[in-house]
């Protein structure tokens, strides 16, 4: 029987503590540079606990997660480094205004830890208990999945980033906008498919519990980021005809699937 809890998930626990402390300087960093260096760090990390037996698709999989996170979180970096206003109102973009004692900050630190080695145990789980070649199909599926996200997700922000140059007080509904509202979102639950397809044929018993709570609770995250967007879109440009002849015929999160408004959703609080 497999591993539920190998060794080397306690490496990356505490890799992804060690990083994500960050959260202790700005509490909005631990679910927000601290979870993209936190994947990035646990990429590098499982590269150099399998050294010795690793094989190419196992290196493209941990590259990819090293990739994302590095990608994800120099983007927020820079965006806070470059957006006084971006910086102000982040605590309130994410929910992390209100003020907590050093109890529920370690709490919600050891949670968010917990929930990036959970986002990550496909891959991890794959390379601690599959021999060479075996359940190489999802293992490539998965890689190929989770590189399409990863440039949909760059296109994704340079388009808004784009369009925001030129107009900043308009919302965007150019390039992949003109697809879905929140292709960004979207593209954060394509990646996080294939990391758990990329598992597929490795996961046995409790394996499965583990690596799907960990997407489970992206995917109910980015639904939850995707209403408060929505919220905050409809106070600012509800007036705006264009603006509601837009959300009325773009799906809010996944593409051609017609789904226009989660705002009346209130369980989700991503």
């Amino acid at each position: 029987m497999e591993e539920v809890f190998p060794p080397e998930i306690l490496v990356l626990a505490l890799v992804s503590l060690a990083v994500s402390s960050l959260g202790w300087r700005k509490f909005v960093y631990f679910i927000s540079l601290g979870y993209g260096f936190s994947v990035a760090a646990m990429g590098a990390a499982m590269i150099i606990m399998f050294a010795g037996c690793l094989t190419p698709v196992s290196v493209i999989l941990c590259v990819l997660l090293s990739a994302y996170g590095c990608r994800l979180g120099g983007f927020l970096l820079h965006r806070e480094l470059r957006s006084a206003s971006y910086r102000k109102e982040l605590p309130s973009l994410t929910g992390t205004s209100k003020d907590l004692g050093p109890a529920a900050k370690a709490a919600i630190w050891i949670s968010v830890v917990v929930l990036y080695v959970c986002q990550v145990s496909p891959v991890l789980y794959r390379m601690e208990g599959t021999p060479s070649g075996e359940s190489l199909p999802g293992a490539v599926a998965g890689a190929s999945v989770m590189l399409a996200a990863l440039v949909l997700e760059a296109v994704a922000d340079h388009q808004k980033s784009a369009a925001k140059k030129i107009r900043p007080d308009r919302f965007c509904d150019t390039g992949l906008y003109r697809i879905v509202r929140c292709p960004n979102y979207f593209a954060e639950i394509l990646f996080w498919t294939g990391c758990f397809i990329s598992g597929a044929g490795a996961l046995h018993g409790w394996q499965w519990l583990v690596s799907s709570i960990g997407y489970i609770c992206i995917v109910y995250i980015m639904f939850g980021g995707a209403r408060r967007l929505e919220i905050r879109q409809n106070r600012r440009y509800g007036e705006d005809p264009v603006y509601r002849e837009y959300v009325s015929r773009t799906p809010v999160l996944i593409p051609f699937l017609p789904l226009y408004s989660v705002e009346k959703y209130t369980f989700l609080k991503g």
